[in-house]
């Protein structure tokens, strides 16, 4: 063989080798409030400031998410919540220890067709609502008309998220029907005048409305200055001492100037200086 035949083979084996070098990939798994609508818009900027690192991303859930950075098939879990401590016991059963970050606060916004009359509610007529202890718009003075409550399905760690900021930990009523993702919730509430639901704040749609709680509307202001109940905190987790170099070149982007920025122009506020401590979900 020639040697610049040679010499073009090996060059050809490293540009191959360098294709499947793990440090130029970047997986992504875990919450539906993350991957959903701010996650790909990160994702974006991030592969034009690095395109070099190939990032996948999956929104399966939160739970789904951890489960996925333990066994070793997520470089980074985004979750809507802290880890629980069941989560927590199975990390340090697997010889692991999570680490946290908080990005960001994300806030749920309660709303309802545009064409009902009520405007806004308090924590403990939403709590009624979903759980099924009020079943008519007219006990929160809105119409004669049975209330159809639209909730995420069981597969989101924000379902769980919303029954600790809105229900107290309670469960959802009978009556409440599970949707996959907030834009599915958005959609049945437009063409449903009895419906009510939740979605990301910025997320209602035209034919809905988003509802004032405690006469706050649901707005970044509102979340940052923790003066509206319905926001939580959003985490990255990785597993300690062993991030990869893409994993940490993410987290620094989205902790950055620019990154934090597109989590606000998202409708996210930006990252507190002192974020809530583990279990602490309804004091914004």
């Amino acid at each position: 063989m020639k040697p610049a035949t040679i010499l073009l083979s090996i060059m050809l084996t490293l540009a191959g080798a360098l294709a499947q070098d793990p440090a130029s990939t970047l997986l992504i798994t875990g919450s539906n409030v993350f991957g959903e609508k701010v996650g790909p818009i990160v994702v974006d900027a991030f592969r034009k400031k690095f395109p070099g690192i190939t990032v996948e991303l999956k929104r399966p859930g939160s739970s789904q998410g951890l489960a996925a950075l333990m066994a070793g098939r997520a470089d980074i879990a985004p979750t809507s919540r802290p880890a629980t401590p069941k989560e927590l016991a199975a990390a340090k059963e697997a010889g692991l220890r999570l680490r946290s970050q908080a990005i960001g606060s994300y806030g749920v916004a309660i709303i309802a067709h545009d064409g009902n009359p009520v405007r806004g509610l308090n924590p403990e007529q939403v709590r009624g609502i979903f759980t099924g202890k009020i079943t008519n718009w007219k006990e929160v003075g809105g119409a004669d008309l049975p209330i159809q409550p639209f909730v995420l399905d069981k597969t989101t760690g924000a379902r769980a998220g919303f029954q600790l900021l809105a229900m107290k930990g309670e469960d959802y009523g009978s009556s409440s029907r599970g949707l996959p993702d907030y834009e599915a919730i958005a959609g049945t509430v437009a063409a449903n005048p009895a419906a009510i639901g939740y979605t990301g704040i910025g997320r209602a749609r035209a034919g809905t409305r988003a509802l004032l709680i405690n006469g706050q509307p649901p707005n970044t202001a509102a979340i940052y200055e923790r003066v509206y109940p319905y926001a939580n905190t959003l985490y990255f987790y990785t597993i300690a001492r062993n991030e990869s170099p893409a994993a940490a070149k993410f987290i620094r982007f989205v902790l950055s100037r620019e990154g934090q920025r597109i989590l606000q122009n998202a409708g996210y506020a930006p990252r507190l200086a002192a974020p809530p401590a583990a279990g602490e979900s309804i004091a914004f």
